[in-house]
């Protein structure tokens, strides 16, 4: 069973289906799947490319448009995106958009292609970013391509962030990773790891090193409840997802397990338990079925999987390893025993020891930068509405463009 943690479980297209699959495009004059994706990866124009056999042409397009576009094409809810937009499901289904991508990430690696390139010149201002997850490697990238010169600080050991640490491998495997973070980094940034802003060096410090300085921590921090706290019978899903896949799931995971969500997170998890071999797992959410915030296919790989999905549920009270939960619009209670509890509630800002306000973990703003100081915003932290790696890729594209025109102006 460990085997398959490290094996993509999404099956590749063949030169043969790839073309199958692209030819089904009906060329859309106005691109509704182009318009729908918030990074501009332009799907319309690089599937156009495939169906005339421009491979190279389409590797440029989704790499020139979409920084992270190897891993976007792993982890993006294309259903909510660019496949929501495409005409042909009007007819039968969506065209597999992100397969395609996929495919044509993946050539791109085999045709030792590479795209981005350094600029002939670069300029004087010099630009921190803190933290290395997908918001604040693309802000890197795009700011490189520009001239710009940039440190990257990152408290954990190797970049990457949530797409290194909590994504499992079997939809992100780290060799993804390293190469799309090797790529921004060979275009000349300067990386400092194991250091914590607030710890090893100040944020003040920082503003005053730099010309700019982008945060971009990500919600950092699991969520719990109170009726949670202090029971070694619990855990957070972020936390034990870095273990599973820190081990690359060498690790012996419990029969019975609650976990408390519905989001992408709880799927991911739960799917990881069930192919670590966990004989039972329960998800209890509080969304009922049509409200669920996990994207289809995480829903479909985890019920494919047998795990259990009780909607429409919140936790009443917590007994030791026992929890009783309740509907919430009709009478009707459950409890429920594990050898282990998952919360996968969500995740907030841990800016301990970074001077910054935030409201409802969105750092207080105008647009992106913080008023009155050189820092800048990103990703999950900004005033983003798709946290997503995705709507990373948007902010940072923006960050960048503000950025600029703050360097200029001073």
């Amino acid at each position: 069973m460990t085997k398959k943690y490290t094996e993509e479980i999404e099956e590749n297209f063949t030169p043969i289906t790839l073309n199958e699959e692209a030819s089904r495009c009906l060329v859309c004059l106005d691109a509704p799947c182009s318009k729908a994706c918030p990074a501009g990866t332009d799907p319309a124009k690089f599937i156009r490319s495939v169906r005339f056999k421009n491979i190279k042409g389409a590797i440029e397009t989704v790499r020139e448009n979409n920084i992270l576009g190897g891993i976007c094409a792993r982890v993006c809810p294309t259903e909510k995106y660019c496949q929501k937009g495409c005409s042909r499901s009007g007819i039968d289904k969506a065209i597999d958009i992100g397969r395609i991508q996929k495919y044509i990430t993946d050539m791109e690696e085999e045709l030792h292609m590479n795209v981005l390139a350094k600029p002939i010149k670069n300029k004087k201002e010099h630009i921190a970013i803190i933290g290395s997850g997908p918001s604040g490697l693309a802000a890197a990238g795009y700011l490189l391509l520009k001239g710009y010169h940039v440190d990257i600080y990152e408290k954990e050991k190797e970049l990457g962030g949530y797409l290194r640490y909590g994504i499992p491998e079997y939809r992100l495997p780290n060799s993804v990773v390293d190469k799309e973070v090797n790529r921004i980094v060979s275009l000349g940034a300067c990386v400092y790891t194991n250091t914590t802003v607030g710890k090893d060096i100040t944020l003040e410090e920082l503003e005053k090193k730099y010309d700019a300085v982008i945060l971009g921590i990500g919600l950092n921090k699991a969520k719990t409840l109170p009726m949670f706290m202090n029971n070694p019978h619990v855990v957070s899903s972020i936390s034990l997802l870095k273990e599973i896949k820190e081990n690359k799931g060498n690790i012996k995971v419990p029969n019975n397990i609650i976990i408390v969500g519905g989001g992408d997170v709880a799927m991911d998890i739960a799917t990881s338990l069930k192919i670590l071999g966990s004989k039972n797992v329960a998800c209890v959410v509080y969304e009922e079925f049509s409200e669920f915030k996990a994207s289809e296919k995480e829903l479909e790989g985890a019920r494919n999987l047998d795990v259990s999905i009780y909607d429409g549920y919140i936790p009443l009270s917590v007994n030791d390893n026992e929890v009783t939960f309740k509907h919430r619009k009709i009478d009707s209670e459950i409890k429920m025993k594990a050898d282990l509890i998952v919360l996968a509630i969500g995740q907030e800002v841990d800016a301990t020891n970074i001077d910054v306000e935030f409201d409802k973990n969105e750092a207080k703003t105008s647009t992106y930068n913080i008023k009155g100081t050189n820092i800048f915003a990103v990703g999950d932290i900004s005033r983003n509405k798709e946290k997503s790696v995705v709507g990373a890729v948007r902010t940072a594209k923006e960050v960048v463009f503000e950025i600029a025109k703050y360097l200029e102006g001073k």
